[in-house]
């Protein structure tokens, strides 16, 4: 029960939180989501500007990497404000993991393979979670103590693991900002 109002604790701080940076115009939840899956776009385009450069062997798509790869600093600036360390660099990663894994997810569930389309979607979001949870400050190394597989300490009821719990945070903050 202690565990369960621990979670309780940390949501109703976290969409507090959340709640007072709308307030003060720092961050809008719903605005910052589009944004990031705009960021995930461009990283994309970077990535296929980079093959098709190779492919073709034509230097002008390489040329064009760098216009995209500046557009792509500057609108991250927007989302990723305070960083430490290399979380800048482990947002985009982030970022443009969580791209890809809801891409393959997409042609998997397109193919008929729907359980491994759902399983990569939930991956995406997994990483997606973490890219927020970082940049919202909710990710606390201290905070991460794995007793089993899924479960975050002793008194993990549910045992949705760290990513899981991030994931239920971010739902609910989004969802607490869509207007």
């Amino acid at each position: 029960m202690c565990g369960m109002k621990q979670d309780i604790k940390k949501i109703n701080e976290f969409i507090t939180k959340v709640d007072d940076m709308k307030k003060q115009e720092k961050m809008d939840l719903s605005s910052d989501q589009d944004l990031s899956i705009a960021i995930m776009n461009l990283i994309s385009i970077e990535e296929h500007f980079f093959f098709t450069g190779a492919k073709t062997e034509k230097t002008e798509y390489f040329d064009l990497i760098n216009e995209v790869r500046e557009m792509r600093k500057v609108l991250l600036k927007k989302i990723v404000k305070e960083y430490e360390g290399e979380v800048w660099c482990i947002s985009k990663h982030l970022l443009a993991a969580s791209m890809r894994l809801m891409e393959v997810g997409s042609k998997q569930l397109g193919r008929g393979h729907k359980k491994e389309a759902y399983d990569l979607f939930s991956k995406a979001y997994n990483l997606y979670s973490l890219f927020w949870g970082l940049n919202m400050k909710l990710v606390n190394s201290n905070d991460i103590k794995k007793i089993d597989e899924n479960a975050l300490n002793k008194h993990d009821q549910e045992k949705k693991g760290f990513m899981g719990k991030l994931g239920v945070l971010v739902r609910k903050a989004i969802d607490c900002c869509i207007e």
